[in-house]
């Protein structure tokens, strides 16, 4: 987006714009608007107007380049560390609660310039601008004057900001607790959502309490829903129970909406004190538009936005309950991009709406601002931006097992095809590295970070437990516990059910760790897995500096084969060469490979890094325009769509996931995955001149290491 459009986004905004939550009504901008008086023509709201259903919106970047930082300036030179709730102001400004290293709430203006308005030191202070300091900054709500509230979610505390930036508590003590009160008199325990109604009166999610609070204009905070513990339950107040409720929306009618991402649903809290639920994800659907929600927004006639913290998507659920997905115009479902073509950020966190139907959507994962609205009519889609490379580490990276600074046996790279345990052998993509450890091993952090998803650890007791910060999954263990499962320390939430059994660990939002501390301990898979997502994609984690990680051994390449249309594998007979019939047209390339790295078992198999083909002649002379091998598959970061798997290796390829047969890796290397975009593809013989050739296969490691061994097919082509 051209500064100017983006000039004339903001001008359209100020004209509806929304004071309350973020919210305010807005209409569908469907053709180029150029003057203030044609915006305010075209925004205005009629009764024949509505929130479109089924629409499509063009994602674009309003401020961050995909790096962490915390400098201000236009567009891209913008940078925030935890980018999380985004309101406007009348006049069209944006404002972004930013927390990681930056705690600070920054302001965008009608140019497109970022400043910051309040805090920037990690903290506990009251005053102007920069004197004031606040703790992992999250969810943020504007009144009708213009005065910000902020979810302090580190300092357990309900912030006010007021348009010149000066900073006081609203409630809250800066302790976490669960008390209701006047003021300081009252605690809470990581709130993370806020929102406030015309009256002034400001609705907090109490996150970690799993509780909803009301606080009055004189501070009075009241729990108005929630029971003692995590759960899914309707009904009247204190009996309705939610877990890790996030983003909060509220209506005209005083009925508060709440992300309860813990449970994957939209819950619904009316003026009578009732709690209903809207609308939630099925159990048994990965890729359901409401998984773990957080960001969540309302218009006037009753639409909801909400945005998946799991997967990226934004669903737009309608008066009568239908959820469907914010289509992205510029990328249809395709390999890649998603099943339905809809929108697919990262890690979104808070959505700000105005009358022009524009959607600001802030994205922790990638450290961005982002708008969504329909283009003008005839403008073209920009060019997909180049992924941003990984930010800048040390000379070296400790391993996630004791001894920290030696290598391990690495028995499981990033790329590799993976099955499931319902007997599909290319269920997904293995995002990772595995490193092997015994049972029980504690499992420490690489390095220090902090904890930015509001439900950052997952699947208690299960073989996927997990924990995410700064970048980072670390998966397989007991998160929090040891091997007698036994909490390691504070930081380290263990919750109960209705029977007084755990059933799951918690770990705050805004919550650090520093480089050696331990974050739990290996489970039944006697490896930890690391998964790299420094700014959204999954990037592999052999580009991380391991101290003394070594591998001088070359891939082997078992076998090399053409099939056809039909699946049938060509065969030669005996002695000769392979007959490849041009009435084919075109024909699939697969390679059977495995990679083995220094120090590993014999038996271990690991995957390749690069692979491709070069077509030489006959005697295996160099064809004009044929001089460097077609690079095709490239395992740097993976594509989101986790049937693309599907495509990157032949069906004979895998293993399930409880299978004892030896694992295959047989890559389809004439579709082609770069840059963590998956483009299927055929080698077209078809198009080949009749007579010998060879087709040479390139295979190598993360290394450099490349297989020499039966890498030629010799063909002969009619």
């Amino acid at each position: 987006m051209s500064p100017t459009q983006f000039k004339v986004v903001l001008a359209a905004l100020a004209l509806g714009g929304a004071a309350v939550g973020g919210g305010a009504a807005w209409w569908m901008v469907r053709k180029p608007v150029l003057t203030p008086e044609a915006i305010g023509a075209v925004a205005r709201p009629s009764a024949a107007q509505g929130t479109p259903t089924h629409w499509s919106g063009r994602v674009s970047t309003i401020a961050g380049d995909g790096l962490p930082g915390a400098s201000n300036g236009s567009g891209q030179r913008t940078r925030f560390a935890d980018p999380f709730g985004v309101v406007l102001d009348k006049e069209g400004n944006l404002y972004v609660a930013d927390g990681g290293s930056n705690n600070s709430i920054r302001k965008i203006d009608l140019a497109g310039v970022g400043s910051t308005l309040a805090g920037g030191e990690e903290g506990y202070a009251e005053g102007a601008g920069k004197l004031a300091a606040f703790n992992t900054p999250s969810g943020i709500a504007i009144d009708a004057a213009g005065n910000l509230y902020v979810a302090d979610t580190g300092n357990n505390a309900i912030r006010k900001v007021t348009p010149q930036g000066v900073v006081s508590t609203l409630a809250g003590d800066g302790l976490a607790g669960d008390k209701d009160g006047q003021g300081a008199a009252a605690q809470f325990n990581g709130p993370i959502g806020v929102a406030v109604d015309a009256a002034g009166v400001v609705y907090v999610s109490d996150t970690y309490n799993d509780r909803i609070r009301r606080i009055a204009p004189n501070g009075e905070v009241t729990t108005i829903a929630g029971g003692k513990r995590a759960g899914l339950a309707d009904g009247a107040a204190a009996q309705a129970l939610f877990d890790t409720p996030t983003g909060l929306a509220i209506s005209a009618a005083g009925e508060l909406y709440i992300a309860d991402t813990g449970n994957s649903a939209v819950r619904k809290l009316d003026p009578h004190g009732n709690v209903s639920t809207v609308a939630a994800a099925s159990d048994d659907d990965r890729a359901a538009l409401l998984r773990t929600p957080v960001g969540i927004a309302l218009t006037p006639d009753g639409f909801l936005y909400v945005a998946s913290n799991s997967h990226g998507r934004l669903a737009q659920i309608t008066p009568t309950g239908e959820v469907a997905a914010v289509q992205d115009i510029d990328h249809p479902a395709q390999p890649g991009y998603g099943p339905d073509g809809g929108v697919r950020l990262y890690a979104p966190r808070g959505i700000a709406l105005a009358r022009d139907g524009a959607l600001f959507v802030t994205d922790a994962a990638t450290f961005r601002l982002h708008h969504i609205g329909i283009p003008p009519a005839g403008e073209a889609a920009p060019a997909d931006a180049a992924p941003p490379g990984p930010p800048a580490h040390g000379a070296t990276m400790l391993w996630p097992v004791k001894p920290q600074d030696q290598a391990h046996e690495v028995v499981g790279l990033m790329g590799e095809v993976r099955g499931n345990f319902d007997g599909e052998s290319r269920d997904h993509f293995h995002a990772g590295l595995d490193v092997q450890a015994a049972i029980g091993t504690p499992v420490l952090a690489v390095g220090a970070g902090k904890v930015s998803d509001p439900r950052a650890s997952w699947g208690y007791g299960e073989l996927s437990e997990g924990l995410a910060f700064d970048g980072l999954q670390y998966i397989h263990m007991r998160v929090g516990r040891d091997p007698r499962d036994k909490l390691i320390d504070p930081r380290f939430q263990l919750l109960k059910n209705d029977k007084g059994v755990a059933d799951a660990v918690r770990v705050k939002r805004g919550t650090r760790f520093l480089a050696g501390e331990t974050l739990g301990t290996v489970n039944r898979m006697a490896h930890v897995h690391l998964d790299y997502k420094p700014n959204g994609d999954a990037l592999n984690p052999l580009s991380l500096p391991f101290i003394d990680l070594a591998d001088t051994l070359p891939p082997q390449i078992q076998g090399v084969s053409l099939v056809d249309a039909d699946g049938k594998v060509l065969k030669a007979k005996a002695g000769a060469r392979l007959l490849v019939p041009r009435s084919l047209g075109e024909v699939q390339i697969v390679v059977d490979a495995f990679d083995q790295s220094d120090g590993g078992q014999k038996r271990r198999r690991l995957g390749l890094y690069k692979l491709g083909y070069q077509l030489l002649n006959g005697d295996g002379g160099i064809i004009p325009g044929m001089e460097r091998p077609l690079i095709t598959q490239q395992y740097d970061r993976l594509p989101r769509n986790r049937e693309a798997v599907k495509l990157a290796y032949a069906a004979n390829s895998g293993i399930t996931v409880h299978g004892a047969k030896e694992t295959r890796f047989a890559y389809a290397i004439n579709n082609t995955l770069r840059d963590g975009k998956l483009t299927p593809g055929a080698w077209k013989v078809g198009a080949l001149s009749p007579g010998d050739y060879i087709l040479r296969i390139t295979a190598e490691d993360y290394a450099g290491n490349a297989a020499t061994r039966n890498r030629d097919l010799a063909i002969t082509v009619d």
